[in-house]
């Protein structure tokens, strides 16, 4: 071995550094050490074993958390975080590429909560904007079941409002919109789609039954005492005036991903890495995984691909 600092080839093994076992070299004649030439892994690299991080994000798709992920795969926490990070890093210009020029005929909107590192009423007046309540917000076609845009954020108007330009941007074709009763929508989806668009909220009352009852039941469903539709703009047809599919896929996303778990402590503890999750869960949900009332990948069926997509190929196609 030829020394890196004189060049004298005097040199003797000095033992090996890193899971990987390299071989360090120390010189005889000017006493410098060095390694052997190898691949240097950077946080851009998946890992030296590709097979193995596909198994990792295949878990976390499938609702493992990370230290079972890390017990299934053998993989370091750290590293299966810096999956995450790559992986969403990867789809979420896939989808910003590929959600483009659609043209959904109804289209349902609704945002889930979650929360980063602490719940609301434990956050400081000095904590960082990132933490506390954070809401998803998601649009479904209601026939093809594809998740064209999403944003993550507070329930602001500002971030509703993002939202909804980011949709309207992505679809070419007039579309009918239904939302929740959130007063956000009643000014951003007008102001966004302007006349193009048939426009209605429907609004659910629940009544008390089962959460004040009895202290048995206070995590039990209310029940549905009234549902008030109103139509905000256009001539909506009130045979689509749902919102259904959305909540079924709210649904989707608390069973699908472990940090939306409700009672425990899988929560997000910073929102890169809950941005990455859900970027890589809506990409999967697209591509990758068949629906089971379509019989096809939700991609398939709006015609943006023609074959069920594998993980790999989900991360390659970016």
């Amino acid at each position: 071995m030829t020394c890196t600092r004189c060049n004298h080839t005097t040199c003797k093994r000095f033992g090996y550094f890193g899971k990987r076992r390299i071989q360090r070299w120390r010189c005889a004649s000017c006493n410098s050490t060095f390694c052997e030439p190898h691949t240097r892994l950077t946080r851009t690299t998946m890992t030296s074993n590709p097979e193995a991080a596909m198994r990792a994000i295949q878990c976390l798709l499938e609702g493992c958390s990370i230290r079972s992920t890390e017990r299934l795969t053998g993989l370091n926490r750290n590293t299966i975080m810096r999956l995450l990070i790559i992986g969403g890093e990867r789809t979420t210009c896939l989808m910003d590429a590929r959600m483009r020029d659609l043209h959904p005929r109804y289209l349902q909107i609704d945002e889930i909560w979650t929360f980063v590192q602490k719940k609301a009423r434990h956050v400081r007046k000095d904590d960082s904007p990132d933490l506390g309540d954070q809401w998803v917000y998601v649009a479904i076609d209601e026939e093809t079941k594809l998740i064209p845009s999403f944003i993550i954020g507070k329930r602001h108007r500002k971030v509703a409002s993002t939202f909804l330009w980011d949709l309207y941007n992505r679809v070419a074709s007039r579309v009918q919109i239904t939302t929740d009763g959130l007063r956000h929508y009643t000014e951003g989806v007008p102001l966004a789609f302007g006349l193009d668009v048939d426009f209605a909220q429907l609004v659910k009352l629940f009544g008390d039954y089962g959460q004040f009852d009895s202290p048995e039941g206070r995590y039990s469903p209310p029940r549905i005492a009234e549902v008030i539709s109103k139509v905000r703009t256009g001539n909506p047809d009130p045979r689509h005036i749902s919102t259904s599919f959305v909540e079924r896929q709210n649904l989707t996303m608390r069973m699908q991903l472990r940090r939306f778990t409700r009672l425990t402590n899988a929560f997000s503890k910073k929102l890169s890495h809950l941005n990455a999750a859900v970027a890589l869960h809506f990409a999967y949900y697209n591509f990758c995984r068949v629906h089971s009332s379509l019989r096809v990948t939700p991609a398939m069926e709006a015609g943006l691909s023609d074959h069920i997509w594998s993980v790999a190929e989900l991360l390659g196609a970016a």
